[in-house]
């Protein structure tokens, strides 16, 4: 049996991957690690937490003492790391808090795993890190996708604070023989992401008829990876990937941000055409766009198809259709989530900061 720490499992990819990992059997003992921040939440995991495979700690992983007994007393074999800051949005207005969870939060968890596990001495240890595109930067029109090899070049404090997690993350294979493994991801949907995330915020303002606001001229265009997807290419990594490699992890397709947002409209109006918002594209505002946007993402993940046979299965429609149907049929989640972390009046004080913009 592995005894898996998840860090960040009460997080939208993190309590995807725990649902995904406890589908394949009684193989694995998972550590649920959460601080219960404002993206993390007890009721994205609330229907699985009576399972035995399963146990649910709240804690900072900045917090080095409880750490280190998590990993002695649960017998931590492998890591997955989740736990992050995430929104750029949130990085502008505050970059301390990345700094403190992103960078200092894994060097707490790499320091624990050098000095509390005997890895050279086995094969079984795994600490692998959860990271982002947006560390290589931006890309032009006709500029090749990322690659593996592409030079790191972040732009806003959320991507710098991953980019210096990464570099982090491989000094410690490098100088101490951690056998650690990064991999990059797109954009991510799907369920149980925070109502602030671009997807989730565009479905939630169409249903109830409120603005959907599009940044700048809504031309970004971004990589866009249904977490289902995702949640299988890690799994791929772990049982397969190599030791110190980085693998991109994409969705395999590149659409602008206000294709994003007709692609749900639609959705919508087939799902509702007797709706008052119909057609839901009227909702569409363009608001200024924010500082430091990047223009272009685009992932090059050849070497996880080739290497691990892994690919997404579900293309972008799928993917938005079943996430849109979610979000419709959840609605008591959502009704928690509100009450829970108040989370309308921090997104109406950040529409209202963009129109004063």
């Amino acid at each position: 049996m592995k005894n898996i720490l998840v860090t960040g499992g009460a997080g939208f990819i993190g309590s995807n991957f725990v649902r995904y990992l406890s589908r394949k059997g009684p193989s694995y003992k998972i550590i649920v690690l959460d601080s219960l921040t404002y993206a993390g939440s007890i009721q994205n995991l609330s229907d699985i937490l009576d399972r035995d495979s399963i146990k649910f700690i709240e804690g900072d992983i900045n917090d080095q003492e409880m750490v280190v007994n998590i990993f002695t007393k649960e017998k931590i074999d492998t890591v997955i790391h989740f736990a992050a800051e995430s929104h750029v949005d949130r990085s502008i207005v505050d970059p301390s808090i990345f700094i403190k969870t992103n960078v200092l939060g894994t060097f707490t968890l790499l320091e624990t795993a050098k000095n509390n596990w005997d890895y050279k001495k086995s094969d079984k240890f795994r600490f692998h890190h959860i990271s982002t595109d947006e560390v290589y930067g931006t890309l032009l029109a006709d500029d090749d996708p990322f690659s593996e090899k592409t030079c790191y070049d972040p732009r806003s404090p959320y991507s710098a604070s991953k980019a210096s997690s990464d570099h982090i993350v491989r000094s410690y294979y490098y100088t101490y023989g951690l056998p650690v493994s990064i991999s990059n991801c797109s954009n991510n949907y799907g369920p149980y992401q925070f109502p602030e995330k671009f997807i989730p915020l565009v479905i939630l303002n169409a249903l109830s008829g409120k603005v959907i606001p599009v940044y700048g001229d809504g031309q970004q265009i971004r990589d866009w990876l249904y977490v289902e997807d995702h949640c299988e290419a890690i799994y791929s990594i772990l049982e397969k990937g190599s030791i110190s490699e980085t693998y991109n992890i994409g969705g395999g397709n590149q659409p602008t941000n206000i294709e994003i947002v007709q692609a749900i409209c639609s959705i919508l109006d087939e799902k509702f055409p007797a709706s008052k918002n119909f057609p839901h594209q009227s909702l569409i505002k363009f608001v200024k766009d924010r500082p430091g946007h990047d223009r272009r993402y685009a992932m090059n993940f050849r070497k996880i198809s080739s290497e691990l046979k892994w690919c997404p299965k579900y293309t972008l429609i799928e993917g938005l259709t079943k996430t849109v149907g979610w979000y419709i049929d959840h609605q008591e989640w959502l009704q928690k989530i509100s009450k829970e972390k108040n989370f309308d009046d921090w997104l109406d004080l950040n529409y209202n900061q963009r129109e004063m913009e």
